[in-house]
């Protein structure tokens, strides 16, 4: 962990629950620090200097875990959803630590999903700087044209600003695949409806190296070490 984070994110972080619960039991007068209950969810912690409990037991940091779930289409990534749509906690039976999705698939969207509680591990595979490619198999509405396809290499222009040029390979003529290093919100879709197309289907299918495998839809694995290593072979972003 670094030094200070707020009180919310080191219980959330520690891997008791999700930010918002942890905001819940602070409220509750559930959490102390150095021996004085707390009851402002965004009070600092320097996690070097002072002791956290929770219960009126210590607060210790959870063995780090890295899961990979293969998520299905009607799932969201956020822990809770006001309108009742499952999430894709549903699918994580028998895991007992609150792990975090790396990056966000949205409710149409299937495929590779990595949920851990390794903060560190989720900033170097999510932030552009890393350029930590993720590879997505699109089927589109209406064919491709030549033409879309080269103006998604060279980038397109996106209300937040230009994309990165990406690499698209042409699978049929409504089927391709792109590679991106950057992750923003609902990027491919934009990207395609910036060559005056839409998404008919659109699945993550790799990270890195890393596939989805055998996994069926809804099932999730453990990580393994050598799949973890090469997924932190970069571990340093570039200057």
């Amino acid at each position: 962990m670094a030094a200070q984070k707020t009180l919310e994110r080191v219980i959330s972080k520690a891997g008791l629950g999700s930010r918002t619960q942890a905001r819940t039991w602070i409220h509750a007068r559930r959490v102390k620090v150095n021996g004085k209950v707390v009851e402002n969810p965004d009070h600092w912690i320097d996690f070097d200097r002072d002791k956290v409990e929770f219960d009126c037991k210590p607060l210790e940091v959870s063995e780090k875990i890295y899961l990979l779930l293969h998520k299905p289409v009607g799932y969201i990534t956020t822990f809770k959803d006001p309108e009742g749509r499952p999430t894709v906690y549903d699918l994580l039976q028998g895991v007992e630590t609150f792990v975090s999705p790396v990056g966000r698939l949205d409710l149409d969207t299937s495929g590779l999903l990595i949920l851990t509680n390794d903060s560190q591990f989720a900033e170097q595979l999510t932030n552009p700087d890393y350029h930590v490619p993720k590879t997505y198999r699109v089927r589109c509405q209406t064919p491709v044209s030549d033409a879309g396809i080269e103006a998604l290499r060279q980038g397109v222009e996106l209300s937040d600003g230009p994309t990165r040029p990406a690499n698209v390979k042409r699978i049929d003529e409504k089927t391709v695949e792109i590679i991106l290093t950057e992750g923003r919100n609902r990027q491919v879709r934009r990207m395609l409806e910036a060559i005056d197309n839409k998404v008919e289907t659109l699945t993550r299918i790799r990270i890195g190296t890393l596939g989805v495998g055998p996994l069926e839809a809804g099932q999730w694995r453990r990580l393994t070490s050598p799949e973890l290593d090469q997924l932190l072979r970069r571990r340093t972003a570039p200057p």
